[in-house]
């Protein structure tokens, strides 16, 4: 085995990743392809082994559904006791997550991790449980069948048309420190089956003739065999690149075929994809993009795009490399996939090229190793792209004529320095006019330049002058060494400059990735994103972008915003459609529907596509171009997340609006059924005493009876009145008539209307005789200080003092009702201001909206209101309501009072 040193970098960033998980527990899954193989089994046995360890096993839940030989192992165990939760009329026997946390063993056993809690529970499904116990540092023991996983529901469906409705995130198994394959055969699970051994007698006919068919457990067992094989493949992966293992390790075949620019490259590929069909192997087609190639005619990148799309299409996983040697990056890239095979095509250059320059090919098999090396022959398919680019490309014979200039000019320099500098000197003047040209020029025009500078050098500078005859020999080695330097300069240079244009261009795409996800982050709401993308990608494609988004009957719609931008015919929504409906991309520059004048690409999420996504640039040629052609694709990933954020964003809100709207109803239920009914009952009571022409009541009996009904009937009148005002609180329509007004007619005015209610209390009030008048709605702060001097009736003994009084400030006039009652809860001086939330149990019963209303028509006022608990016991409210800055005079007053009597 041959191993290097670990890349630093990858193994510091798995250090740290582990780190973080460092204070978590271990997540062991028992996984299985059905019910009945036996995960439940296994997981207790290996309870009870790590029991005999000294480990702290306890289980949480486990379902024996009656089997006797998994009950046989529960035995023995700790049990959490479960948590009995009433739903629709029965009691269910679910998993006590606190228990749990509070009992805090080493490994904690959690059965059928797909499980759906009880509403109630803290989390809706078991696998959030699971990963509460995790963070917590307990470890844990689960089990979980692989129809259960999200990502294979759709097919398990299409297996056994069954839909599986509990199902598990795949990130839970990748999260696992270890997975445990529970394997059965399909005869002896059968076998199972028919002895009772998985479900009761009843239920075993109909599992055989419907989920448990041989078919289905063949199909599901060999789903759980390569999930589990895929996982082994991930650990070798993780191994190799941490221990930076080279050599391949054959332990499953992966084919990687390289394809270029060449014609043969869709033989090549169609090669690879038989051979990877006989193997039941994996295949890659690998790019490797040097600088060079940016310069290559249109024609040869186009054919470069369709030999990666047909790869796609074929199945395959396209990658695009980019680096100076060929042979290195790819070999580098196979040992870093664990390729087995490689597939290249025969070198078509005669033999003396590959002599003098080296060969591709060649290099890959000498340096191959453990890889194996396909070298495919045949002339290939020529033939003529799908889409020719419709812009011309510019000639290179420019460039050339300009590098005349070079060695001109560097000639009439050198001419001024001849009579003063030596010949060394001038033959600087040479290289430099070479470094520029094959800077800004390229490779091949700097060649010529270097050939030019040599002869020009000889004929003007070398005696005999202005004559290519060299009277020295020695001037041979000089213009050898002179040619081969400006040639070895000006391919570093030409390089060099390949590099730059190809660094720019990553420099851009970056910092257009970068950009674009830097705005799609700080936005929010669909239409939003929408035009923050368009807007990227107008920009990026110099063309008219669009977006379709898909509504709730699976039909695409063009935004509205998009509508000033994207002009389209009838037939291409058509072709949005169709994208949407088989997530495949289509239009210009594709083999389906190229008639259409945009490339649609579909917008996928982590549950499909949400929508479709349209470009037509001015310059069509982009969408064959393979880096543009990924950038579009990058690009439209990050547009297909953030808009897919932002509708789970905007169904998680609704969903806790719907649960609060629930719970609200619920609670208006519960408060107003229990209210209404007492009063009601005690109307009817008495007025059916009344209508009794039977019974011989005495007049103060009749008259008790009927101050009775009045009680009743004005409470229900003080609920509905809450109910209305805290309806009208909501929906803004509460509209102040401020007057002036002292503070203690309002109060005297509730103390009348509440005369009945506080009989038994004392309530002392205390007003200063220079207290300011304050402006205000008269009837609605009324209504704040009886519903404070109700609540305070409620909660404080009878026969105790209600204590009323107020102050003034310079800004603010404060008044206080305080009694001698239980007090407030701790931490709950600000919840009691919140709708149908009552602190303790009073007396008397009561919906919850009366500190809400008092709250809703004090802010309303520009005053704040609070709750204290006070000394020696009791609760104080406060409200504090603002003062003008001029108090008005006696005449203004007056003529108030007159308008009001009127």
């Amino acid at each position: 085995m041959s191993e290097k040193r670990p890349n630093p970098d990858a193994l510091l960033k798995r250090v740290q990743a582990e780190e973080s998980r460092g204070l978590e527990g271990k997540l062991k899954v028992f996984f299985g392809a059905n019910p009945g193989v036996g995960k439940t089994y296994a997981m207790l046995e290996a309870a009870h082994e790590q029991r005999r360890d000294g480990i702290d096993v306890v289980i949480g839940v486990v379902e024996t559904h009656g089997r006797a030989e998994t009950e046989a192992l529960v035995q023995g165990l700790e049990l959490v006791p479960r948590k009995a939760i009433e739903y629709r009329g029965t009691v269910l026997q679910e998993f006590d997550l606190d228990a749990a946390l509070a009992r805090r063993p080493n490994i904690i056993l959690i059965d059928e991790l797909a499980h759906t809690n009880a509403p109630g529970l803290r989390h809706a499904k078991r696998w959030q449980d699971v990963q509460e116990l995790l963070r917590a540092g307990i470890t844990v023991y689960t089990t979980v069948n692989v129809q259960h996983l999200e990502s294979l529901n759709d097919i398990v469906t299409q297996i056994t048309g069954v839909r599986i409705r509990e199902t598990v995130p795949d990130s839970m198994i990748e999260r696992a420190d270890d997975v445990e394959l529970i394997d059965l055969p399909p005869d002896d699970l059968l076998q199972r089956l028919k002895d009772g051994k998985v479900y009761v007698p009843e239920q075993i006919q109909h599992a055989i003739q419907h989920f448990f068919t041989k078919g289905n457990l063949i199909a599901l067992r060999e789903l759980a065999l390569r999930r589990t094989a895929e996982r082994v493949d991930q650990q070798m992966e993780v191994y190799r690149r941490d221990h930076a293992v080279v050599r391949t390790w054959p332990a499953a075949e992966t084919i990687m075929v390289c394809v270029n620019m060449k014609p043969r490259g869709p033989r090549l590929i169609r090669a690879a994809r038989q051979m990877a069909a006989n193997l039941h192997a994996k295949w890659l087609a690998v790019y490797v993009q040097i600088p060079r190639h940016l310069g290559l005619p249109q024609a040869e990148r186009d054919r470069l795009v369709q030999a990666l799309r047909l790869a796609e299409q074929l199945g395959a996983e396209t990658v695009t490399l980019s680096g100076e040697r060929v042979a290195e990056e790819l070999l580098n890239y196979a040992r870093s996939r664990n390729v087995t095979k490689m597939i290249v095509g025969k070198p078509l250059r005669p033999l003396w090229k590959e002599w003098l320059f080296g060969s591709v090919v060649s290099e890959l098999v000498h340096r191959s190793g453990d890889i194996d090396i396909y070298v495919i022959t045949g002339v290939g398919d020529e033939g003529q792209p799908l889409i020719r680019r419709t812009s011309r490309r510019t000639g290179k014979w420019p460039r050339y004529a300009y590098a005349l200039l070079g060695p001109i000019a560097a000639t009439a320099v050198a001419w001024l320095m001849f009579p003063y500098f030596a010949t060394a000197n001038l033959v600087m003047m040479y290289l430099l006019a070479i470094i520029v040209i094959a800077i800004r020029l390229g490779r091949g025009p700097s060649i010529l330049a270097s050939i030019l500078s040599v002869a020009t050098f000889d004929f003007f500078f070398v005696p005999p002058y202005l004559s290519f005859a060299v009277s020295d020999i020695q001037y041979l080695l000089t213009f050898a060494i002179m040619l081969i330097v400006a040639l070895v300069i000006s391919n570093l240079a030409g390089r060099v400059r390949e590099q730059a244009e190809l660094s720019r261009f990553s420099e851009r795409r970056t910092a257009v990735l970068y950009t674009m996800s830097r705005d799609l982050a700080t936005h929010r709401g669909t239409s939003m994103l929408a035009q923050v993308a368009t807007n990227h990608l107008r920009q990026v494609f110099d063309g008219q972008v669009a977006i379709f988004l898909a509504d709730d009957e699976k039909r695409v719609r063009l935004q509205r915003s998009e509508q000033l931008f994207f002009e389209f015919e009838r037939k291409e929504a058509g072709v949005a459609q169709w994208v949407f409906d088989h997530n495949e991309r289509a239009g210009l520059g594709t083999d389906t529907l190229p008639g259409a004048s945009a490339l649609y690409l579909p917008l996928v999420g982590s549950k499909g596509a949400i929508g479709v996504l349209a470009v037509r640039p001015k310059d069509t040629g982009l969408l064959l171009d393979p880096d543009h052609l990924h950038l579009l694709e990058s690009l439209v990933n990050q547009v297909a997340l953030a808009l897919e954020r932002s509708r789970l964003s905007d169904e998680a809100q609704q969903a806790h609006v719907r649960i609060e709207t629930e719970r609200m109803r619920n609670a208006i239920l519960s408060s107003v059924s229990h209210d209404l009914r007492t009063p009601l009952a005690t109307i009817t009571g008495a007025a059916s005493s009344l209508l009794d022409e039977r019974s011989q009541l005495k007049a103060t009996d009749r008259l008790e009876l009927s101050r009775s009904i009045y009680r009743e009937a004005d409470r229900l009148d003080r609920l509905l009145k809450n109910l209305l005002d805290m309806m009208r609180l909501e929906a803004g329509a509460i509209h102040l008539n401020k007057e002036w007004h002292p503070l203690d007619e309002i109060v005297g005015a509730a103390l009348s209307r509440l005369e009945e209610r506080l009989r038994n209390h004392s309530v002392s009030t205390a007003f200063p005789a220079d207290l300011p008048m304050v402006q205000i709605d008269g009837v609605l702060l009324e209504q704040v200080i009886m519903n404070l001097l109700e609540n305070a009736a409620k909660y404080a003994p009878n026969g105790s003092v209600i204590e009323l009084s107020a102050s003034a400030g310079d800004r603010e006039v404060v008044v206080e009702i305080a009694d001698r009652g239980q007090g407030i809860p701790a931490g709950d001086e600000l919840r009691i201001f919140d709708k149908f939330y009552r602190a303790k149990p009073a007396r008397e019963g009561g919906v919850g909206l009366g500190l809400t209303i008092c709250r809703g028509i004090i802010e309303a006022h520009g005053g704040r209101i609070w709750a204290e608990n006070r000394s020696g016991g009791g609760a104080v409210f406060r409200f504090a309501l603002p003062l003008p800055e001029q108090q008005p005079s006696m005449a203004t007053e007056q003529a108030e009072q007159e308008n009001a009597s009127s």
